[in-house]
């Protein structure tokens, strides 16, 4: 059956048997054959085939968040098995957002790796939504985000920032899509700014910001060596800093694999840097 919810999920992931197929490295026959014995395992159509592709029917869609969970907690129980007899290197599965994978996280999971050689990180950046959507489909075992949900890692502090002589008063703002963390924080706090550009990476927005572009509120993290030397200033405001709990958020403690639960207790014990 998990060779079948993984063929499953594969098509609804793909579109088509045919693609699907071909990621399974396996004929389009030996593929159909596997979605019908879960067909009849399930008794009901799961897909609606066309010309288009597959959709799923109603009673895939009940199925697709059990397929992921079941899943999910195949690969949760394998993994846990396989690092406490010491039968292959751990493995953390982590997402956060830009500011965390950039600036906080590095020399955390250096300090933990070092202590763990055998460790594999497999890193991903995220919204919020994004990275909650991956912790419930099990694709990560550890989330960094702001919010107030999880458990509290640290504090993040964002100000203003532009290049030395722009005048901030009349400057549009550089920020981050919507969905963000910060895009949320600058709506909250600066109702009436002016967006005149959006980025999806840090590094894209102190650039244009450095540029002249206009005003970016962003985490002291990420802006530290730039203010320090000269090629950003602050820009002083009443309603800055602005403090972000960012938390670590999980499945649950008992569902960790070993190497992602000595993870979160190394955080929660040191802190950010």
């Amino acid at each position: 059956m998990i060779h079948e919810l993984r063929h499953f999920l594969l098509v609804v992931e793909h579109g088509t048997l045919t693609a699907a197929a071909r990621h399974a490295h396996l004929t389009q026959p030996a593929l159909t054959a596997s979605i019908q014995r879960l067909e009849q395992a399930m008794e009901a159509r799961l897909f609606d085939r066309g010309r288009s592709g597959a959709r799923l029917t109603a009673a895939g869609e009940a199925l697709l968040p059990h397929a992921r969970a079941a899943l999910a907690a195949v690969d949760d129980g394998r993994r846990a098995v396989a690092e406490v007899q010491g039968l292959v290197a751990g493995e953390v599965r982590i997402g956060a957002g830009a500011t965390a994978c950039t600036y906080l996280l590095p020399e955390r999971l250096a300090a933990f790796r070092a202590a763990h050689p055998g460790i594999v990180f497999r890193l991903r950046e995220g919204s919020p939504e994004v990275l909650l959507d991956l912790l419930e489909a099990g694709t990560i075992d550890l989330a960094v985000r702001a919010g107030d949900e999880g458990e509290r890692w640290t504090d993040d502090h964002l100000v203003l920032v532009a290049a030395p002589g722009v005048e901030p008063a009349d400057a549009p703002f550089v920020t981050f899509p919507p969905g963000s963390s910060t895009r949320g924080l600058l709506q909250r706090h600066f109702p009436e700014a002016r967006v005149a550009m959006e980025l999806s990476g840090i590094g894209a927005i102190k650039s244009h910001v450095r540029a002249g572009i206009g005003v970016a509120l962003v985490s002291t993290h990420a802006v530290a060596r730039e203010l320090a030397d000269g090629r950003l200033v602050r820009v002083p405001d009443p309603r800055t800093p602005v403090t972000r709990t960012l938390r670590l958020v999980h499945r649950g403690v008992d569902r960790l694999p070993p190497a992602a639960a000595a993870l979160r207790a190394a955080l929660l014990a040191e802190g950010a840097p």
